[in-house]
């Protein structure tokens, strides 16, 4: 009876339970795959533990043989364009890349100063592609790899100033022909023959098309 009494009581939590401790446990993140057959423009694959960006592929299917993928890779930490053929179908590991906002606040030679808007730290990156299409004061994704900035991702859509082009003919329309036109950011653009200087164009940063006039 004495027995089932002690039982009772530590049933009840009269007796303290013995503490687990928790253990510490490393996070390990696995990344993803993506099949080379679901190749796009601007996805960042992971080979030989560094990041790339795919800025080219083509799917090849010779008539004898295994089909393929051609592919022309730029590494984020170098800035270096390789080769790379994978077969129709290879899992290619993708690169644990996250994203925040950020804003190009200046430049400085040939270094872009960003600052993340979330900590306020500021972060320089040599000029890269998405330089050609970038103003003080865009907002900007930031692309971190373990922990760094490696490249930014500029908006799709920017209203830019044309800075220099030759003067518009009059009588030219819209099915008219197209001429150089220099941006405010430097970069130069094909621009219908209408387009005068001091005007405001949309541009799409990753083809670098016009796309329309800007009205102020």
């Amino acid at each position: 009876m004495q027995a089932l009494r002690s039982t009772q009581a530590f049933r009840a939590g009269a007796a303290p339970r013995p503490q687990i401790r928790s253990r510490n446990v490393r996070l390990v993140v696995v990344n993803g795959t993506v099949s080379s057959n679901d190749f796009k423009n601007g996805l960042t694959v992971e080979i030989d533990q560094q990041p790339y960006k795919v800025i080219e592929f083509l799917h090849v299917k010779p008539g004898k043989g295994a089909a393929f993928v051609r592919s022309k890779l730029k590494n984020f930490l170098t800035g270096g364009v390789v080769e790379k053929t994978f077969r129709a179908g290879e899992q290619v590991n993708t690169a644990d890349v996250q994203k925040r906002d950020g804003q190009f606040t200046y430049q400085e030679g040939d270094e872009y100063i960003f600052m993340d808007t979330e900590t306020y730290e500021e972060t320089r990156l040599k000029k890269d592609d998405w330089a050609q299409f970038l103003k003080e004061g865009t907002t900007v994704e930031l692309l971190f790899y373990n922990g760094k900035v490696i490249s930014v991702d500029v908006p799709q859509f920017m209203d830019l100033k044309i800075v220099a082009t030759s003067p518009n003919v009059k009588g030219n329309t819209v099915s008219g022909g197209s001429k150089p036109a220099t941006l405010e950011t430097g970069a130069v653009v094909s621009v219908p023959l209408f387009i005068n200087e001091g005007e405001t164009i949309k541009v799409d940063t990753r083809t670098g098309q016009y796309l329309s006039r800007v009205n102020n």
